[in-house]
């Protein structure tokens, strides 16, 4: 049951709560597969398929699952900057 509220954490943070604050925040990034890849990413270090199967969420350890909403949550409060973990998600995948 808690690895279910967790998912439904993670969706309905990537899926709807960041997606509308992005033109509040003026973010540059708007769509719930690019949050997905910036949070994972920056929760492993890395491009986040280096280390988790796909689909991610099903996939992802309940701890680096928390680690990436943790992440989200932190960015909507602005206490993570999104665009520095934008940048570094990028840098990891060689397009920065």
């Amino acid at each position: 049951m808690e690895r279910q509220l967790l998912v439904e954490e993670w969706l309905q943070l990537t899926r709807e709560a960041m997606p509308s604050a992005a033109r509040r925040k003026r973010w540059s990034v708007r769509f719930d597969h690019c949050f997905q890849r910036i949070l994972l990413d920056n929760a492993v270090g890395g491009r986040w398929y280096d280390h988790i199967a796909r689909p991610a969420y099903r996939n992802a350890s309940d701890d680096l699952l928390r680690e990436a909403i943790r992440l989200g949550k932190a960015a909507l409060m602005g206490k993570e900057d999104l665009a520095d973990l934008n940048r570094k998600s990028l840098e990891w995948r060689g397009q920065r």
